[in-house]
């Protein structure tokens, strides 16, 4: 039994998280039901360029500030697999819609509407998903793994990366520097 559905929050990782794929994310968690989850790291710039990836599908762009714009590595599954989260909600050939504000594309119409100035008011494109079988995303919570947040679409898409982690927790009421990694000893 599933006790609460996170589709559009912020799940953040503690402190004392040391997987290498997770260590001080924080995932905007995109579809959540007995399933399992699915969600879009959105603090681990890959150091790649939008303009690098565009270039791989013969796709240019003019604009300096688009071609400029970091790819994020979203996370572990599927690590050769584009996803843009997009503000506001608009058609894209493949998009679903996570909430009334925020969608997730994955086609290639989104990217030539972005490289020509047309795409949405904001996106972000990763590369790769975070993903948890059915019931692994709850136990992980009840184990002090995540702490988890109402998303904050200015989190996402105005904040600077390194200044996500503790946002994403401050919208929690919790300040990530005064935690201990140290969990359950007296």
């Amino acid at each position: 039994m599933q006790s609460a559905n996170l589709t559009n929050q912020f799940l953040i990782a503690m402190p004392g998280l040391v997987d290498p794929n997770f260590y001080h994310t924080v995932t905007y968690i995109c579809a959540h039901n007995e399933e399992g989850a699915m969600g879009i790291v959105i603090n681990r710039p890959l150091g790649l360029l939008l303009n690098e990836v565009l270039e791989q599908m013969n796709i240019t762009s003019r604009n300096d500030l688009i071609a400029q714009m970091p790819v994020y590595q979203g996370g572990p599954v599927q690590a050769d697999r584009g996803f843009v989260l997009h503000h506001p909600i608009r058609e894209w050939d493949y998009s679903i819609e996570i909430c009334n504000t925020i969608g997730i594309a994955t086609s290639r119409d989104i990217l030539k509407a972005i490289a020509n100035g047309e795409g949405p008011e904001n996106s972000l494109i990763a590369l790769g998903y975070a993903g948890w079988g059915a019931g692994q995303l709850e136990r992980e919570i009840k184990e002090n793994v995540w702490l988890n947040a109402p998303a904050d679409t200015s989190i996402i898409f105005k904040t600077p990366t390194e200044s996500r982690w503790g946002a994403a927790a401050a919208l929690a009421g919790v300040d990530l520097d005064k935690l201990s990694s140290d969990v359950g000893h007296a």
